[in-house]
């Protein structure tokens, strides 16, 4: 009886109508979320993840003229990761949505070609897991930083590591060798290998920047308890 008493209860008590200043201000925040949805800078965003499943089908079926293909896609995708910030700066279109979804796209981008290549045995497997585990600990330690309400810089490593990433999984996604002319001078190009020495590199750049964000963080840590003893 007590039981379905407080059923009773609860039930009455999730019933309740919410206030219409609650419900004005849920309204107002969808409203907002689905304009900032649709202005072009995140449209632009959205895109570069529409385009991540067409670049795992495409590299899955291993020929030459679709691993261009999925290069060309890939390529595509990360050039309009700089279009999508400069527009927003420049239209004044900077949102909260659109800073959790521009890094978000990248990071899908990355992984899901490394797993892929990883998967076809183009690429070691030991390379995913290093760059999500990356990914994963400066996330988490960014979510700790902010709970915190410590401001940590970025430093200009992470920059590099997603250029060198990007530019070579292109190289990785094209993965044959094909002649090449440049300047009046013909070459033979290993796209693969270019691709993979590339992806070795921003791995570098990526270990160094998490160590760097790790580091503030300490120093952050450090500075807050200075100010306390004081």
């Amino acid at each position: 009886m007590i039981f379905r008493r407080s059923r009773m209860t609860l039930n009455r008590f999730s019933g309740r109508k919410k206030p219409p200043a609650v419900k004005r201000q849920m309204l107002r925040m969808d409203s907002n979320i689905k304009k900032d949805l649709l202005n072009l800078p995140n449209l632009l965003t959205m895109v570069r993840i529409v385009v991540i499943p067409v670049v795992v089908v495409l590299i899955a079926m291993r020929t030459p003229f679709y691993c261009l293909l999925a290069a060309a896609f890939f390529g595509l995708a990360a050039i309009s990761d700089f279009f999508d910030g400069y527009l927003a700066r420049r239209l004044n279109l900077v949102s909260m949505t659109g800073k959790y979804m521009d890094p978000l796209a990248d990071k899908l981008m990355v992984m899901a070609a490394t797993v892929q290549l990883s998967a076809m045995g183009w690429l070691e497997a030991w390379v995913p897991i290093v760059l999500l585990a990356r990914e994963f600990a400066v996330q988490g330690l960014r979510q700790i930083a902010g709970a915190e309400g410590m401001v940590i810089a970025a430093g200009t490593g992470g920059k590099w590591k997603t250029a060198l990433q990007l530019i070579g999984l292109a190289g990785l996604l094209v993965h044959y060798t094909y002649p090449v002319t440049f300047a009046g001078i013909h070459v033979t190009v290993n796209f693969h290998l270019v691709g993979w020495y590339m992806l070795v590199l921003s791995i570098v750049f990526s270990l160094v920047s998490a160590g760097q964000y790790f580091w503030g963080f300490l120093n952050a840590i450090r500075d807050r308890g200075s100010q306390e003893a004081a």
